[in-house]
């Protein structure tokens, strides 16, 4: 827009009752059409964060009232409606499209369709893949605009900030490009720590778009995870990180051989075998978004695997023998099991803490057995399942009559699995140890 705005008064038709939502870039009037513009100035009530607010200031009325919503996001749907019910002329100001992760939602849910009408900008991240030539019709958006819940840490649970993003990008998909909207606190160098954190820097490869249409815009690309890890980066900035083709290979997501866990030896190892494990899942009958525990945890190999089930979900998992930690995080790292939290200690006391699950698995007491059942059978959610695997007879005896107790419903099973070993140029069966898996 070229020379000073003229002022003209203010309208006062109180038939005008539309909520202007408008889009703004961070070249400001430069990327507004003339429509928009009038808009602006039209209206009685502005309403927009301190810096789009700042942007606008040489378009709106020098008597218009300007709200900052800048830590007040839940009371602008109120502060429009009072402004349409009053009979004046509303704008809302948002950064790029309102509609993209921004204040558009929320309006759109609290105000009838009528009373609303959205002008979006081009999102920054449509800027930023037009900017790096990346095609997008196929990308997956997401944001970390929220809360400072410090740096990722393997285990960390569904409240950290960062928990969906590590979700996501763990996650095998069809998506091979994510936009991040970053924020002060999850910056750039956070987020490359946290890929490095989960061995997932081989995976991507991130570029970064920092204060896009300013003077002093800059690109950042082709440079090692690693080394943007320590760096600073100018606000307001995001991510694009672009999945590597060689990375989409992965696992079947459950009943991995035995081998593809690291087990205690000189024994076979303490692991759940593959056809016990594969029966025990089922008995479970998981579903995507359950929270599930993992007492006993041994190598870890139920829970991992009821993690990759679950993958809108959750697992908490303990484990006694101190000895067995690193294996099992050795596990986690080497299956990319990013929704597992494990911790060293004796059930039912060391996770007493632990949210109410959809479905328990118990691998292992620690001679805890009956308050152990007398402890999950209080904290299951409705409808929830449990399942115990049994090895001794004693203990398979004793659980029962602690069910019976409790006026629980049981149903047993038996795995009795033989696996084929060579003999000479010929073929045997060796069994393995017969296992009893309680479903309640």
């Amino acid at each position: 827009m070229n020379g000073e705005t003229a002022h003209c008064p203010l309208p006062t038709d109180d038939s005008i009752s539309i909520c202007s939502l408008i889009g703004v870039l961070d070249d400001g009037p430069a990327g507004l059409t003339a429509e928009t513009i009038d808009r602006i100035h039209n209206a009685r009530r502005v309403i927009g964060g301190t810096r789009v607010l700042a942007l606008c200031e040489s378009l709106i009325h020098p008597e218009a009232e300007r709200l900052d919503l800048t830590g007040h996001t839940a009371q602008v749907a109120d502060w429009v409606a009072s402004a349409l019910d009053a009979g004046q002329p509303v704008v809302v100001l948002a950064s790029g499209d309102p509609l993209c992760f921004g204040i558009g939602g929320l309006l759109a849910r609290r105000l009838p369709a009528a009373r609303l009408s959205v002008r979006p900008a081009l999102s920054t991240l449509q800027l930023a893949c037009a900017r790096f030539r990346l095609p997008w019709g196929e990308a997956r958006w997401l944001s970390v605009h929220h809360r400072d819940s410090g740096d990722w840490t393997p285990g960390s649970e569904p409240g950290h900030a960062l928990y969906a993003l590590v979700q996501t990008l763990a996650r095998p998909g069809s998506h091979t490009l994510f936009g991040v909207l970053t924020s002060p606190a999850n910056d750039p160098s956070r987020l490359a720590r946290l890929l490095l954190t989960e061995g997932l820097d081989a995976d991507y490869e991130l570029r970064i778009a920092e204060r896009l249409l300013q003077p002093d815009e800059r690109l950042v690309s082709e440079i090692p995870i690693a080394a943007l890890a320590t760096q600073r980066f100018a606000e307001p900035n995001l991510v694009l990180l672009s999945r590597r083709p060689e990375s989409s290979a992965h696992d079947p997501v459950m009943g991995l051989p035995d081998t593809a866990y690291s087990q205690r030896r000189p024994d076979k190892g303490l692991i759940t075998k593959r056809e016990v494990r594969a029966a025990a899942l089922a008995l479970l009958e998981l579903r995507p978004t359950d929270r599930v525990w993992d007492i006993g945890a041994g190598s870890g190999s139920v829970g991992l695997e009821a993690a990759r089930l679950c993958a809108e979900g959750h697992v908490w998992a303990i484990e006694k023998n101190t000895a067995d930690l690193e294996l099992i995080e050795t596990n986690r790292r080497r299956l990319r099991v990013t929704n597992y939290s494990l911790r060293a200690g004796l059930a039912p006391t060391d996770c007493a803490d632990w949210p109410a699950p959809d479905a328990i698995f118990v691998g292992g007491s620690g001679g805890q057995l009956d308050t152990i059942i007398a402890h999950v059978l209080a904290r299951l959610r409705p409808g929830g399942r449990l399942v115990l695997a049994l090895v001794a007879l004693e203990n398979l005896a004793r659980t029962l009559a602690v069910l019976d107790a409790q006026g629980a419903h049981w149903e047993l099973t038996q795995i009795q699995a033989a696996r084929s070993q060579p003999i000479l140029n010929l073929h045997r069966l060796q069994a393995e140890n017969p296992v009893w898996l309680v479903q309640v």
